[in-house]
């Protein structure tokens, strides 16, 4: 897991900047199973080859920020209405946003959860490669807080998102982001 060094996640750098401070996150992300080292492989390949690895027009392949929700009930899934399954919050950059601040973003607007991230900043928590449609998502999933509250997504968005124990959550999710969970079930992250 890496640290941000930037805690209140709020400002874009330039470009290439933000591509040199992605790219070093993800590097130092300590992958741990086949599919984690295989995307982490993948992601800083792309990260050399792509001129705007945010934009999700300039590219098929392109980065995008999620979330893992830790709170007092454990973690936050929603039913990803495209695909069919248990999923975390997250999608597209947005033009001049950080992937830690469209976690936040996306989480908010798919949930209705007043999300933060930890005190000392955005962490990196999991990383995934994969097909998504006609796109091929770097997805970069960050650690997210919430306190005791009942997600309320606005209409337009999937209505089945709840609270689940992080038990429960792992038997249910999406394949790629079981990792994801287990270092949250593991891990000495902040909770709310």
């Amino acid at each position: 897991m890496t640290r941000r060094p930037d805690p209140q996640g709020d400002a874009a750098p330039p470009d290439r900047d933000l591509i040199a401070l992605v790219r070093a996150e993800v590097a130092a992300f300590a992958a741990a199973t086949e599919r984690e080292i295989a995307s982490r492989e993948r992601i800083l390949a792309e990260l050399s080859r792509l001129t705007d690895p945010f934009s999700r027009t300039a590219d098929p392949v392109h980065v995008t920020g999620s979330a893992i929700v830790s709170g007092p009930r454990g973690t936050v899934l929603h039913w990803h209405k495209r695909l069919g399954g248990w999923m975390q919050p997250g999608g597209h950059v947005d033009p001049g946003e950080t992937p830690w601040q469209a976690a936040v973003r996306e989480t908010a607007e798919e949930t209705g959860l007043p999300v933060r991230h930890p005190g000392a900043g955005p962490l990196l928590i999991h990383l995934d490669a994969h097909p998504a449609g006609p796109h091929f998502h770097l997805d970069l999933r960050y650690l997210l807080l919430c306190d005791d509250v009942e997600p309320s997504p606005p209409p337009g968005e999937s209505q089945q998102v709840s609270w689940f124990a992080l038990a429960e959550a792992i038997e249910l999710a999406d394949a790629a982001l079981v990792d994801g969970l287990i270092r949250l079930r593991d891990g000495a992250f902040p909770s709310c």
